[in-house]
Order: structure tokens, then C-alpha cells, then sequence
């Protein structure tokens, strides 16, 4: 009986000790997949930028005048609701 005992809390602190390590692995691997998640949404803010300026670089470019007023226009909204934000703060 006491034997039995002994095993079984044996068994049960091998167990523990298993889903301790898988909790720490899982933990790790949550926290990687954090920081990627992280650099690929700065890669993608990163890249919507450059397809907005060569957007525009291209509205100056082919004599788009319009396009790019319409732009340029809607670039300063932008800017100007940033600005009423940071004012609010």
C-alpha cells in the first residue's frame, strides 16, 4: 500500500514536471511568435508607406495633377486628424 503510494506520487510529480516543461516550451514559443507578429506588422506599416509615396511619385510623374492633388489632400486630412488627437490628449 505504501509502495503504491510512493508511485503513484512519483508518477504524478514526473507528470507535473512534464507539463511544466511544456507549459515553459509553449510559453517561449508564444512569446516568439509575439515578437514576429510584431516585426512583420512594422514590415507591412513599412511597406504601405512606400506604396503610398511611389503612388503618389507616380500621380507626379505621368502628369496624374488631379490624382495627385487628390492625394495630397487626403494625406493632410490625415495629418490633420492626427493632430486634433494628439491635441485632445
Amino acid at each position: 500500500m505504501l509502495e503504491d503510494i510512493q508511485d503513484k506520487i512519483t508518477r504524478l510529480i514526473a507528470l507535473y514536471e512534464g507539463e511544466r516543461q511544456r507549459a515553459e516550451t509553449l510559453s517561449k514559443e508564444l512569446s516568439e511568435s509575439r515578437n514576429t507578429l510584431q516585426e512583420q506588422q512594422r514590415q507591412i506599416a513599412e511597406l504601405k508607406k512606400k506604396i503610398e509615396y511611389l503612388q503618389l511619385q507616380n500621380a507626379f510623374a505621368s502628369g496624374g495633377l488631379p490624382e495627385a492633388k487628390i492625394r495630397i489632400d487626403s494625406l493632410v486630412k490625415e495629418i490633420d486628424k492626427c493632430i486634433a488627437l494628439l491635441e485632445k490628449d
